[in-house]
């Protein structure tokens, strides 16, 4: 407790407009958000990476955007950080009755998580059912989060068969729309590439489905493909520099062979 205290009182500090830090005194939620938005995805990169130095690091880094927050929440009179622990340990005890309730239990984490759901359903209770999906999720992800929110009442494919048909139906699609604009003629822009936006948003969608039936997490799987990405190109332009050339000297043909290189040999 002592420690977390001292990091308060620090924050205290920080936020007097008097003797404080002018930068952290004219923050405000809105401005904060981004860096707390920032600080979540380098603890998930630190765990991805399985430093444990990182990880400490990165969780301090995170646990401060709380700190900041409360704190401006404290000031305007709405609530302080001790409320916000208080709220998260209640919450729960209530979702896990089968640990700290007698005669409750939980055979299994599968039927845990269910009653989990069914405890934040009745939280939602009233409201419409996607209500509190937030918009400043990562894309990806909130279609992860809208689907299995309408899956959790039946709307869904009964396996990843019928979303992996979507996904060819929607590529489809977005072929007819690219078809269609390689017959026009001229220079103008194309008619349809509204429609084009559209399809491909939908290939997205269709494309996250699968990955939600198939038990992967999109976003998840997204970040391994950036970072295979990466490290393949990385490989590629090691190999150009080492001839004495650049890449923006050498050919297509030659990146590709490194490119192919750098693939077999992670197999």
């Amino acid at each position: 407790m002592n420690d977390i205290q001292n990091l308060l009182d620090i924050m205290t500090k920080l936020r007097d407009p008097a003797s404080g830090c002018p930068w952290d005194a004219e923050q405000t939620f809105a401005t904060i958000a981004p860096y707390t938005i920032e600080e979540a995805y380098e603890v998930a990169e630190a765990i991805e990476r399985e430093d444990m130095g990182e990880l400490r690091d990165e969780l301090g880094d995170l646990l401060l955007q709380v700190v900041f927050h409360a704190r401006m929440a404290e000031e305007a009179g709405h609530f302080d950080f001790f409320d916000v622990v208080e709220a998260i340990a209640d919450k729960l005890i209530r979702r896990h009755p089968h640990v700290f309730s007698e005669g409750c239990s939980a055979r299994d984490a599968e039927a845990q998580q269910m009653a989990w759901e069914r405890d934040k359903a009745s939280e939602r209770e009233g409201r419409p059912l996607l209500s509190d999906i937030p918009l400043a999720m990562p894309a990806l992800k909130r279609a992860q989060k809208l689907q299995k929110r309408a899956a959790s009442i039946g709307f869904d494919w009964p396996d990843s068969q019928g979303a992996r048909t979507k996904v060819s139906e929607e590529l489809d699609e977005l072929d007819r729309e690219i078809a269609a604009v390689r017959k026009q003629v001229g220079g103008s822009a194309p008619s349809n590439g509204d429609k084009q936006f559209d399809e491909l948003g939908d290939l997205l969608f269709a494309v996250t489905n699968l990955g939600r039936k198939l038990g992967f997490d999109a976003e998840a799987a997204l970040r391994h493909c950036n970072a295979k990405f990466e490290r393949r190109f990385g490989a590629v332009e090691a190999g150009i520099v080492a001839t004495g050339s650049s890449l923006e000297q050498a050919s297509l043909e030659e990146m590709d062979g490194l490119w192919n290189k750098a693939k077999n040999a992670e197999k």
